[in-house]
């Protein structure tokens, strides 16, 4: 439960109360300034409280906005203001330093030039007083939405007449949608699944309850697809687009209703790589069934899709949007320019290839055609949006500058390097003012070096392999052997991953041994959800997973290693498949275990995507 606190009798008539208990609020009214500091001492510790104008006239959306969004600390609009319980004590020094001329206002004497009278809005001073303490307080945008506090009668007339002008409905269903999302998901799916997000919220569904419901679709609709029959093809298709179309009805449920959680951004972040990378082993098993073996280009594609999204996750810690530069000239111009012609936005959202035409495509083609074509030009469409991507990405790096010591921790937690790098950065670190691509050389000449090697005849599944694998570790080593604070600093990660992912795929592809593919497909997922999961905690605050984990999963250049050597000394036999299994079995563990402590644990931050950003 939470309180709102009115600063004095609300007005007779008026909606307010009424509002405010519909928005789970009890509701206690005080004299002014001089009863705030009483109640606000009452209230249970743990409570969410709110103090509002007794005056207030808007919309009941407003008011929920601006004061029962659980990922700030502090909220206000016009006429309210509130705080969790972490943030208790500062509304308190607040409310006390309001009183002061409160009671000058009392005993008839005049307040400093600086101080505003007594009967100016409370809790509008009581926001500016959080706001100049080092309090931050949320704003949150209200657009057509009213907030107010009319003086004279004249002016309540006019506010009311403006609340009764807008459907603030209609205004919380749009809300509900992300403002920037892909073509299909806007004009497929948006137009109806936000429909569906208010149906849960007015019958008590929660977002993670939504998500479940999408991650269990898409298992299904994987299992359909590992029947390998026709039948169970097209039911595949449908039930991956039904899984879609509930990924998005649970973030907009999230947005309509203002239920965000630590655990549903955990939920959130990890379903939709868990559900679609399910999906490509079960079309991998139902061609299987078919005669067909694919499990190598399902794992190509999931290597592709993972490198893709580290991309731009890196990229994006390296240059914030609000990086200094960040709007001029080069490609961040050109992109600007082009925001200004309608039609080529969404032709640049599409060839970027998100989540929502992604899906589409995978369940038409599942539908239609094979698992083999289907995965084809899932990699095809893929490789090329990579491109298109990545070219963007390096024609903008060329103008912005590097990052600071905050750039330079995230791109080191996403390196995920392990202590074989850190053995050969300790001894010679790099100076940090050298050439912006000397890092990058380095991590792309070890990643070359390493599947150029195994790509040649009689090198993988023998020692020669493992020599690579050890001139790949050193690579990287001194790749991150300075601050990853150059501009170019972001490919780093990538490579890595690209290095590590394309390693265990080439040598299970090369080994010919029964099981080895699938099981190396389970030591990548298990190592792209550690990858993952960096990048959740990195978006929100939370800095990368402890350094005791990745020293226990060995790091990039450490599984590159143990599994190199696993295929030099079980060239045959089903010691290859084993010595990955085990070696998946152990990565999932040490990373879930950890992840699952972090994401229910106080210290996880709401982490959601309001970009709308592509996944």
């Amino acid at each position: 439960m939470s309180t709102a606190i009115l600063t004095g009798p609300p007005l007779s008539g008026a909606p307010l109360e009424s509002d405010l208990r519909a928005l789970g609020f009890s509701v206690r009214v005080v004299d002014g300034v001089s009863g705030l500091t009483e109640a606000l001492s009452s209230v249970p510790a743990g409570e969410r409280v709110a103090v509002v104008d007794p005056r207030f006239v808007g919309h009941r959306h407003s008011l929920r906005l601006g004061l029962t969004d659980p990922r700030f600390d502090a909220a206000a609009i016009s006429g309210a203001v509130t705080v969790l319980p972490s943030r208790r004590d500062a509304l308190t020094a607040a409310v006390s330093a309001a009183a002061v001329p409160a009671r000058l206002a009392a005993r008839g004497a005049r307040p400093g030039p600086a101080e505003p009278p007594a009967a100016d809005r409370v809790p509008d001073r009581l926001a500016a007083h959080l706001d100049g303490t080092g309090t931050p307080v949320h704003r949150p945008e209200l657009g057509t939405l009213v907030a107010a506090v009319p003086a004279t009668d004249d002016e309540r007339a006019e506010a009311a007449a403006a609340v009764a002008a807008v459907d603030d409905e209609a205004v919380r269903l749009r809300s509900a949608v992300k403002s920037r999302d892909g073509f299909f998901t806007t004009h497929f799916v948006s137009p109806y699944s936000r429909y569906l997000a208010r149906w849960g919220a007015r019958r008590g569904l929660t977002p993670n309850q939504v998500t479940t419901a999408s991650l269990i679709t898409a298992l299904i609709a994987a299992g359909c697809a590992a029947t390998g029959t026709r039948g169970g093809f097209v039911a595949a298709a449908a039930l991956l687009l039904a899984s879609f179309v509930l990924d998005c009805t649970d973030g907009q449920l999230a947005r309509y209703s203002l239920r965000f959680s630590t655990l549903g951004a955990w939920l959130d972040a990890t379903f939709d790589r868990a559900k679609e990378y399910a999906y490509y082993a079960g079309l991998a098993l139902g061609a299987a069934r078919g005669g067909d073996d694919v499990w190598a280009l399902a794992l190509g594609a999931m290597i592709l899709q993972t490198c893709r999204h580290i991309v731009d996750f890196a990229f994006n810690e390296a240059h914030p949007p609000a990086a200094p530069g960040g709007g001029s000239g080069g490609a961040t111009a050109l992109s600007g320019r082009l925001d200004r012609i309608g039609w080529t936005v969404w032709l640049r959202r599409m060839i970027v290839l998100p989540i929502g035409e992604r899906w589409a495509l995978i369940a038409v083609l599942t539908a239609l055609t094979t698992p083999r074509v289907t995965l084809t030009v899932l990699l095809v469409a893929s490789g090329l949006a990579g491109c298109y991507t990545i070219a963007g990405r390096l024609l903008r790096s060329r103008r912005l500058s590097g990052g600071g010591p905050g750039t330079a921790t995230a791109l080191t937690g996403l390196a995920d390097s392990g202590p074989l790098a850190e053995a050969v950065a300790r001894p010679r670190p790099r100076p940090a003012g050298g050439s912006a691509f000397t890092a990058p050389l380095w991590a792309l000449a070890g990643t070359a070096l390493l599947t150029g090697a195994l790509l040649i005849p009689g090198v993988a599944g023998g020692w020669a392999g493992v020599a690579a694998a050890a001139l790949y570790a050193l690579c990287a080593g001194r790749a991150v052997a300075a601050p990853l604070t150059r501009p170019f600093d972001w490919l780093l990660p990538p490579l890595f991953r690209c290095g590590e992912y394309v390693t265990v795929l080439i040598l299970a592809a090369d080994s010919g041994v029964n099981g080895a593919l699938p099981a190396s497909f389970f030591l990548v997922a298990a190592c792209a959800y550690h990858h993952y999961d960096t990048v959740y905690r990195l978006r929100g605050g939370a800095g990368a997973p402890p350094r005791r984990l990745v020293l226990a999963t060995g790091g990039h250049e450490g599984r590159a290693l143990v599994v190199t050597a696993a295929a030099a000394l079980w060239a045959t036999g089903q010691g290859f498949t084993a010595a990955l299994t085990v070696l998946g079995g152990a990565t999932a563990l040490l990373v879930l275990g950890e992840s699952i402590r972090f994401w229910i644990s106080s210290q996880a931050p709401a982490v959601h995507d309001e970009t709308g950003e592509p996944a």
